[in-house]
């Protein structure tokens, strides 16, 4: 069975096909495939008092927004400012999945700190695992391949300093990193390097997407689509959202949009349609991408942003046919019919301010910024709370961090935390 099984991963290599990781894993940000909606069934329908079980709690995360990427038997965090070491420098953090214990830690450099308020300081990008690296990219715009075995440095590169990136705000890059066969996708931002894909083992440039128009990078991740047998980057910088043909890096379609404070939230992908959205009273709006006579693909607009579908950097989970997220930051989680973008409901549940959200076995998970961590049934017919509790440790920060489900199990990352619950039944 071991050779066997050898020779299907060679056998997936060479033909281009990415290994994701196994199906109880969350391998990077919303998971293996973006869509923040994981595979779990026969999890608890009601919540005891006080929240789920706690299986473990460990310290020595740092300050950050980092969500647990997870990958086998490992979990990777990057923080800053370690409760275990004495410096504040920035370090990517590797624990065992099944008790928490650290394994190693790499320093990735300073700590993002000194710009705006406290609260919006510190490391905010989640990291990527495939097979054995690992990939990690700092507020700064350093990103870092790393072995996942004893994180040792691989490779790295720089998105300004190498390959001329600009974002759209100042508040730095949040991006994980795309890992598609045999290449590596980013958004360095910026009219010239706008989207690129590295080799994924060296970091060697194998094309870029030069957008003139592109303002610089925001803070999504690229989703993966495909269009009459033509695979498709979509992706979101601080000029709206775009098409990117996966073999050569051809820009084929844009949806711009009016210059706003930040692009935040990953775009949501089914079959030929995007649902693309962005906070500060922008809205959310769902495209079709349409093949064309040319062989490229083009964009047609089934309804414009409307403010009442605007997500500022919680996200939204499209379950069935409808979409689950955060109005704004408001902290009132909204349910709205993904081909019409009519609102079914909208409410305020235990939590308050903004609320960040996965979802798994017909439920969506609601995390509030005030460290109140909530389940919701994903309907469309009521917002049902069934179940909610504080997450110890918060209420200094924002409780900012998506929280992540894999194998039955709900991790939160807290400040210096990271806590793991048994959601199963």
């Amino acid at each position: 069975m071991r050779r066997c099984f050898c020779c299907l991963m060679i056998c997936l290599l060479a033909s281009g096909l990415s290994v994701r990781g196994e199906e109880n894993d969350w391998p990077t940000f919303r998971g293996a495939d973006r869509t923040g909606v994981a595979p779990d069934t026969g999890l608890l329908d009601q919540w005891p008092e006080g929240g789920p079980t706690l299986l473990w709690e460990i310290d020595g995360m740092g300050r950050g927004y980092s969500s647990p990427a997870i990958a086998r038997g490992q979990v990777f965090i990057l923080g800053d400012g370690l409760s275990t070491t004495e410096d504040s420098d920035e370090y990517l953090i590797c624990v065992n999945r099944a008790d928490g214990k650290e394994l190693w830690r790499f320093k990735t450099g300073e700590p993002w700190e000194k710009r705006g308020p406290e609260s919006w300081q510190s490391s905010r990008s989640t990291a990527t695992v495939d097979g054995d690296r690992v990939y990690t990219l700092t507020a700064f715009g350093q990103l870092y391949c790393l072995n996942t075995k004893t994180g040792e440095e691989v490779w790295k590169r720089h998105l300004k300093d190498d390959l001329d990136g600009n974002k759209a705000d100042s508040w730095g890059y949040s991006e994980s990193v795309t890992i598609d066969g045999e290449k590596l996708i980013c958004t360095p931002g910026g009219g010239s390097n706008t989207l690129i894909a590295l080799n994924k083992l060296n970091g060697e440039l194998i094309w870029n997407c030069a957008n003139p128009d592109d303002i610089g990078a925001g803070h999504a991740s690229v989703v993966i689509s495909e269009i009459a047998g033509n695979k498709i980057y979509v992706q979101t910088t601080g000029s709206g959202a775009m098409g990117v043909q996966a073999s050569d890096g051809k820009l084929l379609w844009t949806y711009g949009i009016p210059k706003t404070t930040a692009v935040i939230p990953t775009p949501i992908v089914r079959d030929d349609l995007v649902f693309f959205t962005a906070g500060y009273g922008l809205g959310g709006a769902l495209l079709k991408q349409v093949p064309n006579n040319d062989g490229g693909v083009d964009i047609e607009e089934i309804y414009p942003n409307s403010p009442a579908l605007q997500n500022k950097h919680g996200g939204v989970v499209l379950v069935g046919d409808y979409l689950y997220g955060d109005s704004g930051d408001s902290g009132t989680p909204y349910c709205a019919e993904l081909m019409t973008g009519d609102i079914a409901w909208k409410s305020r549940g235990s939590g308050r301010k903004s609320a960040s959200v996965v979802a798994a076995d017909g439920k969506i998970f609601v995390r509030y910024s005030n460290g109140v961590m909530t389940m919701v049934n994903a309907s469309p017919e009521e917002f049902t709370e069934k179940g909610s509790f504080k997450t110890p440790g918060s209420g200094e920060r924002p409780s900012w961090a998506h929280p992540v489900i894999a194998d039955g199990k709900l991790y939160l990352r807290e400040g210096d935390k990271l806590l793991c619950y048994d959601l199963r039944k």
